[in-house]
């Protein structure tokens, strides 16, 4: 594939481009939406023997959603153990014991170019409030589930079905 043409329509919270690009002699031209690639982690307290989620409004569905710890890769340069290790912290106030990873994966690549590192994560301390960050207007509320809640519950976000039928599939050991 050669790209032909790239021309930026919106650079806010996300990027937008046009791009038009040349493959096996067709003409392609397509609307893409970058932005940093993003972590997020299963969690799992050792101490109360159970996992660890997170729910806050979400405005592309418009309603608020039982998702696993995620959060963006915001630094340059930044590690995604590091960020994840950061997430749980703002998200959920765990330090972090053990960090197992998962997967990496596009959750739309036909049009979207965000890549996910997901992990497993031990935690048995709470360290900080959790909540979110509130720079970020972030107002999240920890959900805890029993293994076979979270088996059975009718997730519907992406990350979050694939941790859990991560743990379905008989991980971890």
């Amino acid at each position: 594939m050669k790209i032909k043409n790239r021309e930026t329509i919106y650079d806010g919270f996300f990027k937008v481009e046009k791009v038009t690009a040349e493959l096996n002699g067709h003409t392609l031209k397509r609307d893409l939406v970058t932005n940093k690639d993003a972590v997020a982690a299963l969690v799992y307290d050792t101490v109360k023997q159970e996992y660890l989620l997170i729910e806050q409004f979400r405005f592309p569905p418009q309603k608020a959603l039982i998702e696993i710890v995620a959060g963006l890769l915001d630094k340059p340069d930044e590690k995604p153990e590091a960020a994840i290790k950061r997430e749980i912290a703002e998200e959920i106030g765990y330090e972090t014991d053990k960090l197992e990873f998962i997967a990496s994966f596009y959750s739309t690549p036909g049009s979207y170019s965000e890549k996910v590192t997901l992990y497993y994560a031990e935690v048995s301390r709470k360290t900080g409030q959790g909540g979110g960050v509130a720079t970020e207007n972030e107002e999240i509320k920890t959900v805890a589930f029993s293994e076979e809640k979270l088996i059975s519950h009718p997730f519907e976000d992406a990350k979050t079905l694939l941790a859990a039928y991560w743990v379905k599939a008989g991980k971890p050991k």
